[in-house]
């Protein structure tokens, strides 16, 4: 149990570093970069105390603490994927409505041309 903790809080400490490191080199904009954030907050948490994660496995009704560590981490990045999933198809929609502007204007714009 102990080794798959510290392997979580070293995995949840890489990850902060590296999403700290990608806003600052602007490889990731700041309000993306929030999500991962807290959830490799929230793992580290998990992953250092021991009696937190004990209840939250006897709440759950799973005999190994661990095991709830894992179903944690697999919600949470759950959740992270399903956000940005939202985001992606927001922007897609976007791109299709600029996309059919820009053809409108273009059109106007070569039929007043065509005009004079």
């Amino acid at each position: 149990m102990d080794r798959l903790l510290t392997v979580t809080t070293l995995l949840s400490i890489a990850l902060i570093l590296l999403v700290l490191f990608s806003v600052r080199r602007s490889h990731i904009r700041v309000e993306y970069s929030v999500s991962w954030l807290a959830a490799s907050i929230a793992l580290l948490i998990l992953s250092r105390s021991h009696g937190l994660l004990t209840w939250i496995a006897n709440f759950l009704g799973l005999s190994d603490p661990p095991l709830a560590l894992i179903l944690i981490v697999f919600g949470l990045f759950l959740v992270v994927f399903y956000r940005f999933s939202v985001i992606i198809s927001d922007l897609k929609d976007a791109n299709i409505a600029m996309a059919q502007r820009l053809a409108i204007l273009e059109f106007q714009l070569q039929s007043r041309h065509e005009s004079d």
